[in-house]
């Protein structure tokens, strides 16, 4: 009997000391994506346990974007984004810390970048020497491609306190949502994630009014060099001039299915003597994510009123099934009460105006927003959006909004 306990107790031994399954530590979070060039995206996050069910925020700046879709099985865990066909693909090491991978579903291919999670860590970046100056202000930034002359056009708008900076980049067809970093002695560092922006920009404050070496990190192997002068008089090309409509007075004339296959028309009885919003619109945007947030719990308040409002969505697959699985998530988030189209067009299609909305000249940027009176006429065309990111430009441009809502709606 003495030797059948000494070999029960051995084996009790032996399965206490077996390697079990971590878990998913709550807590504050660091993430690294480790592109192939040397080039590190870090962001952070939030993970919580709510009743067993674990949840993550991402955190930019003042965002905190949900994340519901977190599953462990073993030392594996598993992170679906909730926009933007994206995910990670994870596991658990030995210090606590999470390894594998972050995949983006496109429509013709995967493509995935490694990934760390480091436990424990507030900070974005390290500040080890004081902020030499203070790039608080408005940056007309130019950014150009490897071995390309041309360049592209932005306007950075940062607010720089001791040594955080938080801020965006304004383009013409929208921001860059939330950046957030330092100002480390001489060098600037910010950056943003949100399933589908994984951007960090770096650069040389040279002066108070020049930023030069800079670098942008877009994504998985994108690479741009930049350089800016700050100019607090820099605009950006108004946005209802860059697309409009063909002939004045135009009316539209379009029909496409929606998320069920019924075909929905714009001469529909629904939008007759109606004032309507039309949004040139994507599940694979976050801009159009920030304007759909808004527009929706508008359209809540404002229904009654004579509003409607209707989305047009060209996502990155013409396969109807594909889409309508993107957009049933993207519903289901900002609880849309108003019809979304699936236009069967992609945004890469270089006839998706012709084949969508003729008459207004090319789309140009996504969101694009197109507002019609109550007699079916277009009276504005908007491409891009200010979200929320970009502090008194969202204001401004709710204001517009609303002022010319009000407009529409009292015209009989």
């Amino acid at each position: 009997m003495k030797s059948v306990f000494l070999f029960g107790a051995a084996l009790a031994l032996a399965a206490c000391g077996a390697q079990q399954p971590g878990h998913l530590t709550a807590g504050n979070w660091q993430g690294h994506l480790l592109r192939e060039d040397g080039g590190d995206i870090v962001f952070n996050f939030e993970v919580q346990d709510s009743a067993g069910k674990k949840t993550i925020h991402i955190l930019n700046a003042g965002e905190r974007l949900l994340v519901d879709d977190v599953r462990q099985e073993g030392d594996s865990v598993f992170i679906r984004m909730p926009f933007y066909d994206s995910e990670f693909r994870t596991a658990l090491q030995p210090d606590g810390s999470l390894e594998g991978r972050w995949i983006r579903h496109l429509a013709d291919k995967d493509v995935s970048i490694a990934f760390k999670g480091l436990p424990g860590i507030a900070e974005r970046f390290p500040a080890k020497n004081p902020p030499k100056f203070n790039i608080t202000g408005r940056w007309p930034t130019h950014f150009t491609a490897p071995g390309k002359a041309d360049s592209t056009f932005a306007i950075g708008e940062f607010v720089q306190e001791g040594s955080a900076v938080k801020g965006t980049f304004l383009t013409t067809t929208g921001d860059y949502r939330y950046l957030q970093g330092v100002v480390d002695g001489d060098t600037l560092k910010i950056s943003t994630f949100d399933g589908s922006f994984a951007y960090v920009f770096t650069a040389r404050i040279e002066n108070d009014s020049t930023l030069g070496n800079g670098v942008f990190l877009q994504g998985i192997t994108n690479r741009l060099a930049f350089t800016a002068r700050k100019d607090s008089s820099a605009r950006l090309q108004d946005a209802t001039t860059i697309s409009t409509v063909r002939e004045a007075n135009a009316t539209l004339d379009f029909s496409f299915p929606d998320l069920n296959g019924k075909p929905v028309s714009i001469k529909d009885e629904r939008f007759k003597n109606k004032a309507v919003v039309i949004q040139i619109s994507g599940s694979w945007c976050p801009n159009c994510m920030d304007e759909t947030r808004y527009l929706s719990e508008w359209y809540k308040q404002n229904k009654d009123r004579g509003a409607e409002i209707v989305m047009l969505s060209y996502e990155r697959t013409t396969d109807f099934e594909k889409s309508k699985k993107a957009l049933e998530s993207f519903t289901k988030r900002f609880d849309i009460a108003y019809p979304i189209l699936i236009t069967g067009v992609t945004p890469a299609d270089p006839q998706k105006t012709e084949k969508t909305l003729p008459q207004i000249t090319a789309i140009k940027g996504f969101p694009t927003t197109i507002y019609l009176d109550r007699q079916g006429r277009v009276r504005k065309v908007h491409t891009g959006f200010n979200g929320p990111g970009t502090g008194e430009h969202y204001e401004e441009y709710k204001h517009e909004f609303n002022a010319l809502m009000d407009e529409l709606l009292k015209e009989s």
